[in-house]
């Protein structure tokens, strides 16, 4: 997978994750209210080619945010993993920064569509998602651990 791009501004960085991450994602995770990803988890994403853990840090260097993305080789589609962004940092546009990040690594490593699977009540991720062009495309009923429905989407992505 190639490498995510470093998105810097004055509010801070996107920047792609290694494995001295594994405490703040594990954290970030612990803010999730069922499937949360396991520290074996998060360490196999920072580790492995199909994946990629795209980290979020503010002007101080603090993280954020994350969001893990996946591909399996010789795929065309990235699958959205988790996308998790502090309660503190939130409504400063850091869900959309990493949405935008992913989608930039995911087409300069040659996919085509990215999907994920978001809870259906979870109102502000449908939003953004929603915002950024993504479509729901299938209902999946009792999805996550706690019986929630989910919903799939779908997004077409440029080449680059």
């Amino acid at each position: 997978m190639s490498a995510a791009p470093s998105r810097n501004s004055a509010a801070g960085r996107i920047r792609r994750g290694s494995l001295a991450d594994i405490e703040a994602v594990l954290a970030l995770e612990a803010l999730f209210p069922s499937d949360r990803m396991s520290r074996r988890s998060v360490r196999r994403f920072l580790s492995v080619p199909t994946a990629q853990v795209l980290i979020a840090e503010n002007a101080d260097a603090a993280v954020v945010g994350n969001l893990v993305w996946l591909r399996r080789k010789g795929s065309r589609a990235a699958r959205i993993y988790s996308v998790v962004v502090a309660p503190t940092a939130r409504g400063q546009r850091w869900g959309e920064r990493l949405v935008l990040a992913m989608e930039t690594a995911a087409s300069a490593a040659g996919c085509e569509r990215a999907s994920l699977e978001v809870r259906a009540d979870n109102a502000a991720a449908r939003a953004l998602y929603a915002k950024l062009g993504y479509r729901e495309v299938q209902t999946l009923p009792g999805y996550y651990d706690d019986g929630s429905d989910g919903l799939r989407l779908l997004k077409p992505l440029l080449r680059v």
